[in-house]
């Protein structure tokens, strides 16, 4: 059983895709593309950087995608073992439904890029942060929300979430975490995603989308939004996908719900974030990931065992 999971917003580094597109003509022709489509040099970006380019939402997001895709692309042209699942964190739910072939790429590119910039300026807009908690009782959790006034934005695994907050309700938290002997790191992003702040962020996107067509999986996706499996309408999973901006993440629920016995996590695109993730979850999933030939070349035997 191959369960796909692709990455998501943070996972950017100045290089990412080169080495894959430099071994593969059609690879290169995906980046390409994207420079067309979106209207400025993303392959330089990608492959060059300034990484603080890269940061930003509205190049980040497509960004992330496209090598991605690149990934999955040089996975597929070298193995055919069907998938049973697809699924991604914040972003990369949108690669897991192009992967599905819920949207084509083209189209991704443009939402990412619309979902990117109104995320940019909702930060901008509203100055707001966020801060992972390992290692929280749920009980020390809720109460940690609730004198801070932070709102749980990520539910990763059982021991590590990510709350948001205004910045003096990150420091907030931090400061109450810290008086209890818990973990917790505030984290370098743009703002609060996946909360209440991007609600400006989300009504925008609503009207970018209200036209476009979505398909129906050619296979089950996971929605961040739920935890559980997309149902297999496009009205319904463009609903499902608006909710996703201003809405906690269920990664954790995502990961559950396709633990079984010989399952491979597969992890395509930049770094291994999710890879980490997975196997907090549980130490006995079995993790590969690719995001350049060489790792291309130690996940296939993983693949086809």
């Amino acid at each position: 059983m191959l369960n796909l999971f692709f990455a998501g917003q943070g996972a950017q580094f100045s290089g990412m895709g080169k080495d894959l597109a430099e071994a593969d003509p059609e690879i290169m022709a995906l980046f390409d593309k994207a420079n067309d489509v979106l209207g400025f040099d993303l392959k330089k970006l990608c492959f060059e950087g300034p990484a603080e380019a890269l940061t930003r939402s509205d190049v980040c997001q497509p960004a992330i995608f496209t090598v991605s895709m690149a990934c999955h692309t040089a996975f597929r042209k070298r193995c055919d073992v069907p998938a049973t699942a697809a699924a991604g964190l914040s972003l990369g739910e949108w690669t897991a439904l192009c992967a599905a072939g819920v949207l084509d790429f083209e189209t991704t590119l443009r939402i990412l890029q619309a979902r990117g910039k109104y995320m940019q300026e909702a930060c901008e807009a509203k100055p707001s942060g966020m801060i992972s908690i390992m290692g929280a009782t749920p009980e020390q959790l809720t109460a940690i929300c609730e004198g801070s006034g932070c709102t749980v934005s990520n539910i990763n695994s059982d021991s590590q979430q990510v709350i948001s907050g205004t910045h003096e309700a990150v420091a907030k938290a931090a400061e109450l975490a810290a008086a209890q002997g818990i973990k917790n790191v505030v984290l370098q992003v743009a703002g609060a995603f996946h909360s209440p702040f991007m609600t400006p962020a989300r009504e925008r996107l609503a009207e970018f989308v209200k036209d476009i067509p979505f398909g129906t999986p050619q296979i089950p996706v996971l929605s961040n939004a739920s935890g559980t499996f997309h149902e297999n309408d496009g009205e319904a999973i463009k609903a499902a996908m608006l909710r996703q901006v201003d809405s906690p993440v269920h990664f954790s629920d995502c990961v559950k719900a396709v633990m079984k016995p010989g399952a491979l996590f597969l992890e395509l695109g930049p770094g291994k974030v999710l890879s980490g993730l997975i196997r907090r979850i549980d130490r006995a999933n079995a993790v590969a990931n690719i995001q350049d030939t060489a790792t291309l070349e130690a996940a296939l035997p993983k693949v086809t065992a």
